[in-house]
């Protein structure tokens, strides 16, 4: 059995809420960021997000740090003393992404702990494969604590659509959701840190990473036509996850997923769950991020995971465990299985 890993805390900066408490609670009452912004789509209309509401207008990386700043500070507030120890995973957009916020990594990293004093000795990685790179973050800082190379790891992933070139990418590409079209997303940012450690109110008990052949646009040809969607990356993700968990579908209690609202990723979801379940006969819930934030690209997995554990903590979970899933436009596909411990939920609500 590979090592475990406990969720400690989480922060959050988002366009529902300044920190993880009043997001995780404007998430479970459905409230939403949504608002026009200065960005114009087709028919002169401007373009619906989910911004940011900060006190100042940052732009560009430096918006960035900050959003991010809040989100490390939210997360190392809940658990005074880790910061000594402590290893950074920063998960970022694709490389090849256009528009991608953060440009150059390490001066982010270098303004990000002048903001909120991290040790100078603070082991640092990168990852920057969108939405799911918060599963390969998971993976990593499993490693550095069962080799005792940290006494806690920080998962950082912060992540913006709000910007001119991925704005005029995604428009071109008939991906942003609008009056004339249906199938696409509503482009937000956040940023949301996932501290981790030995322990925790919520343990990663499964991880699996693969990636799928027919992804979204593969351009692949088979019989004069794109290779057809059978969700072998997210069916190999969810059999990976549950089979080093322990447990099989129908006994999953309830599932977070990246779903952005293209038809692409709902259908793949879908068919993970029918090539995998049986014997299940209770309703199974499906909470997502997007509905409330939009398209939040590397920041979504971080999130997800903080929505779980506030609900395991608050009492308002439908239950343990809770599978999470995240899979990215070239295909990577990830899913974790996460139990609640106990006693910590027991102890956080007294």
């Amino acid at each position: 059995m590979k090592p475990g890993l406990g969720i400690v805390s989480v922060g959050m900066v988002t366009a529902v809420g300044l920190d993880a408490p009043s997001s995780c609670a404007a998430i479970r009452a459905r409230l939403d960021g949504f608002q026009e912004t200065r960005f114009i789509g087709p028919g002169g209309l401007g373009v619906v997000g989910a911004p940011v509401p900060l006190p100042r207008n940052w732009i560009g990386q430096k918006r960035m740090v900050h959003l991010a700043a809040g989100a490390v500070a939210d997360a190392l507030s809940a658990a005074p003393g880790a910061e000594v120890g402590l290893a950074l995973i920063l998960c970022l957009a694709e490389g090849t992404r256009p528009g991608r916020p953060v440009t150059d990594p390490e001066s982010f990293l270098r303004d990000l702990a002048a903001i909120v004093s991290l040790p100078a000795r603070t082991r640092t990685q990168l990852i920057e494969h969108g939405r799911p790179s918060g599963f390969a973050a998971l993976n990593r800082a499993r490693k550095l604590l069962a080799d005792r190379a940290a006494e806690h790891v920080l998962i950082l992933g912060v992540d913006s659509y709000l910007t001119v070139a991925s704005m005029a990418h995604y428009l071109d590409a008939e991906r942003v959701l609008g009056p004339g079209n249906s199938n696409g997303f509503i482009p937000g940012e956040a940023a949301a840190a996932v501290l981790v450690g030995s322990s925790g109110a919520l343990r990663l008990t499964g991880l699996g990473l693969a990636r799928e052949p027919a992804f979204l646009y593969n351009g692949l040809e088979q019989d004069g036509g794109h290779l057809p969607l059978r969700g072998d990356g997210m069916t190999t993700a969810y059999r990976a996850a549950m089979e080093e968990a322990n447990v099989d579908l129908a006994h999953v209690e309830y599932r977070i997923g990246d779903l952005i609202g293209e038809q692409f990723f709902f259908k793949q979801s879908t068919l993970a769950s029918l090539r995998l379940e049986r014997g299940r006969i209770p309703f199974q819930d499906f909470w997502s991020p997007g509905e409330n934030l939009g398209n939040v690209g590397a920041a979504v997995v971080p999130i997800m995971i903080g929505m779980a554990l506030a609900a395991a903590v608050k009492g308002y979970a439908p239950g343990s465990p809770v599978l999470i899933e995240a899979s990215g436009d070239d295909g990577a596909c990830g899913a974790a299985v996460l139990h609640a411990v106990r006693s910590a939920v027991a102890a956080r609500a007294a």
